[in-house]
């Protein structure tokens, strides 16, 4: 077979076969079969790799005030900033602060919530700026080594102007009116789904193009990067088609899918064409078992569904706010983040986290209180108990460690202790290893010994080694298979390993 390479993202591999008695080959034999060419997709490396941060730019008061926050997020070692919905916001059923069903005169809206008589979603809210604003914003977050990444919420708020001009593009209830979106036990009031299979053929292309049209926009102003919202409430065919049709023109395109939902949902979504998705991590909390730590990552790392479907480990994010982050204590966090940042190439944070901010919603509702979903809120990011100095030290390990940027070379390692979980990655070419031991109890130091295959891992079975930890900078001397830590959460919640540089003995 001849690989040929077709622009930067496709390969087409073109193979013969030789069917006749006198063999055949590329030389013009008349039994010579030609098969058709194999269409493979390549993505670029951010469809795998990259530290994504979240924020809601209305509470900084617009795109202009973004920049200086962009700039710091650049200086913690973040690849892409990414933006919930900046399109105007319906007053029609407007929620209030916590998901309040009457909002006030000064109540900013859900920004999913989408569209007004300012404009749907090729407008953006009049308080965050203008176009020419958020096209500085594209740039200069470019310019200081991220992208943007924005929402494609396919949705619609009573006051967007597709709810008038195309009433057929929406589901109707037996009375006639538009029915709001529901995920019981929650209904949103204030959004309307659409309804991807209206009357006619006529009116399905139509609203498809409109929807294609949406990214076609924003992409014309420079995203590359679509976080999809609950892509698993649209059909598939329409996801098919779209992300082709987008691919075709701009292949350097990547999307994510916001879709916590069924498992084999989360993987034909894989299969239709998403770049990567957001998965359980959230809520998988303990070591062992069906639904632990190692069971997940085995089932993502080797899986029927890990040829096409890439995670993307969220900790928490404006919905969930899960675990022991639940009025949890700073270790908490610090712990979570570890775990994001050195097990899954790709991982995100929602601002804030850096905060330990930990107040649920209720004991029954996994969301925050005081929801900026609803609300501006206003941070003193320079706090001196924050945690981006750890952000800053896990994201410069992630660049300096190949090893920590893929998924398939995970390994756990056996602790005595179910509390302390332990887990290696190495590179291709076995000249990077890393071990990452971390404690999962927030609250209590544990200790424990871990078992180690030091041959699989490159180190002497015949002499002591040493290792050197990337989070606090200190080396030490381990004899044997069995090396003992202790990790108290108050001190330090995790080591990370770099299992080739000779460090310091401390």
């Amino acid at each position: 077979m001849v690989p040929q390479r077709v622009g930067p993202h496709r390969i087409v591999i073109e193979g013969w076969t030789d069917c006749g008695p006198d063999g055949g080959g590329p030389g013009g034999a008349p039994d010579l079969t030609t098969s058709e060419p194999v269409l493979l997709w390549v993505d670029r490396e951010r469809a795998l790799v990259g530290a994504w941060y979240e924020l809601f730019p209305r509470s900084f008061g617009g795109f202009k005030d973004v920049e200086a926050r962009a700039s710091e997020v650049a200086a913690m070692g973040f690849d892409v900033l990414y933006l919930p919905p900046i399109h105007p916001i319906g007053m029609t059923a407007r929620k209030g602060p916590d998901n309040a069903l009457v909002a006030g005169p000064d109540d900013p809206g859900s920004p999913w919530a989408i569209g007004s008589h300012e404009g749907g979603h090729l407008s953006i809210h009049p308080d965050l700026g203008t176009v020419d604003d958020f096209v500085h914003l594209v740039e200069e977050v470019k310019a200081s080594g991220m992208e943007v990444a924005l929402d494609y919420a396919l949705q619609c708020s009573p006051d967007h102007p597709w709810v008038a001009e195309h009433p057929e593009w929406f589901h109707h209830r037996p009375d006639g009116t538009i029915a709001c979106a529901e995920n019981p036990p929650k209904i949103y009031q204030d959004i309307f789904p659409l309804n991807f299979w209206p009357p006619t053929e006529r009116d399905r292309v139509a609203m498809w193009d409109a929807c294609k049209g949406i990214l076609e926009y924003w992409i014309s102003l420079g995203v590359r990067i679509f976080r999809v919202d609950n892509p698993h409430t649209k059909p598939i065919p329409f996801w098919e088609w779209v992300i082709a049709e987008v691919q075709k023109a701009h292949p350097d395109v990547l999307f994510l899918a916001e879709a916590f939902t069924r498992p084999k949902v989360m993987a034909r979504l894989a299969e239709a064409g998403f770049s990567q998705s957001y998965t359980y991590f959230t809520w998988r909390t303990e070591q062992h078992g069906e639904e632990g730590l190692w069971a997940y990552l085995d089932e993502l790392a080797h899986g029927p569904a890990s040829d096409y479907m890439r995670p993307n480990f969220w900790p928490n994010t404006p919905d969930i706010l899960s675990g022991p982050l639940r009025n949890g204590p700073p270790s908490a966090f610090a712990l979570r983040l570890v775990l994001a940042a050195t097990m899954s190439p790709s991982y995100g944070v929602y601002s804030g986290y850096e905060l330990c901010e930990n107040e649920p919603a209720s004991d029954q509702n996994e969301e925050y209180l005081h929801s900026e979903k609803y609300e501006i809120k206003h941070r003193d990011y320079g706090r001196p108990d924050s945690l981006a100095p750890l952000m800053t030290r896990l994201n410069d390990v992630r660049r300096r460690h190949p090893a920590l940027l893929r998924l398939r070379c995970i390994r756990f390692h056996p602790t005595t202790n179910p509390q302390v979980i332990a887990y290696s990655k190495q590179s291709d070419d076995q000249q990077d290893a890393v071990l990452t031991v971390v404690n999962l109890d927030p609250q209590r130091p544990q200790e424990a010994s871990i078992g180690l295959d030091l041959g699989a891992l490159g180190l002497p079975v015949d002499r002591p080694y040493r290792v050197f930890d990337e989070l606090s900078g200190e080396g030490f001397e381990w004899v044997g298979s069995d090396p003992f830590v202790r990790l108290d959460p108050l001190v330090r919640v995790a080591h990370v390993f770099d299992l080739r540089k000779q460090g310091d003995a401390g």
